[in-house]
């Protein structure tokens, strides 16, 4: 019996190992659940003329420290032509944001959205050295564009 209470009794030097390391675990924790998987901003002017050519620029950043593949696009609530139905695919990684440009001209009043997904395809990062996260795979932004 006296061998089973010395097994089960903690000297102090132990408590404050087993405390340190659970403070340890804790913070990584935080750490990595706090790092966003897609920041997403998105330019484009409000109003235009009829005809005329805008630019819309999207800016992607991860912070993430594993690469990703993205695929970003643009959808709108009207058809529209050329340049607009560019799709841009992707390598990813935290220290390299990526800017993607879109040329848009239309004649009416138009709402777009800029879309970015995390996808699964290979021959894109270096390696195939990339990962897709649980949550957080597809961001979108939107904005109006009005034109007079």
């Amino acid at each position: 019996m006296l061998a089973l209470q010395l097994l089960f009794r903690a000297s102090p030097a132990a408590l404050l190992l087993v405390l340190c390391l659970q403070l340890g675990i804790s913070s990584t924790q935080e750490d990595t659940i706090s790092r966003k998987t897609l920041i997403v901003n998105m330019e484009m002017p409000k109003k235009a003329r009829a005809g005329e050519e805008v630019t819309l620029k999207l800016k992607v950043q991860t912070e993430l420290r594993e690469c990703v593949v993205i695929k970003a696009y643009l959808k709108s609530n009207k058809s529209v032509d050329g340049p607009f139905t560019y799709k841009y695919t992707t390598c990813l990684c935290e220290d390299y944001p990526r800017t993607f440009y879109w040329d848009i001209q239309t004649n009416s009043t138009l709402q777009v959205a800029a879309v970015v997904d995390i996808i699964w395809e290979k021959n894109i990062c270096p390696k195939d050295d990339a990962v897709i996260p649980i949550k957080g795979v597809r961001v979108a932004k939107i904005s109006t564009l009005f034109i007079k």
